[in-house]
């Protein structure tokens, strides 16, 4: 499963965010409703079918111990959750505090993951992108 895309969703007055239908049903199917969200180091949220995050630990879990802090960003702060019967999964508030989310989202599908914004946060970080253009390390890639 890819996801592509981006909804912009609300999260509810629980931090509750609700899963878009055209992601639902495949997460149902493919991951029973597990996934497990957590930081990112860009600011936003980090969303993953749970069976996706467990080949990801595993990777992140022999990182050499340089890499300490990027074991605790990512697994310390990891949280699993299940889609509720309404469709619905409950952010944290650690992580809602720590990625600047109070009401308005975006759900961005980056293939196998999807990363969490604070809706005003994700459009000024586009426009600060569209701004860049393609960084030297793509000229030679065609859109």
């Amino acid at each position: 499963m890819v996801f592509q895309g981006n909804s912009a969703l609300t999260l509810d007055a629980k931090g509750r965010m609700t899963i878009p239908a055209r992601y639902r049903d495949a997460l149902m199917e493919s991951a029973n409703g597990a996934l497990t969200i957590t930081r990112n180091f860009d600011g936003g949220l980090l969303i993953y079918p749970r069976h996706e995050w467990e080949e990801k630990r595993e990777a992140i879990m022999k990182l050499p111990m340089s890499a300490r802090h990027v074991q605790r960003m990512l697994l310390g702060n990891a949280q699993d959750v299940d889609i509720d019967s309404a469709g619905r999964v409950l952010i944290a508030p650690e992580l809602r505090n720590a990625a600047a989310m109070v009401k308005e989202v975006v759900l961005v599908g980056m293939g196998r993951h999807f990363d969490l914004w604070d809706a005003q946060l994700f459009a000024q970080m586009q426009a600060e992108d569209m701004a860049k253009g393609l960084p030297e390390s793509l000229d030679d890639f065609s859109l």
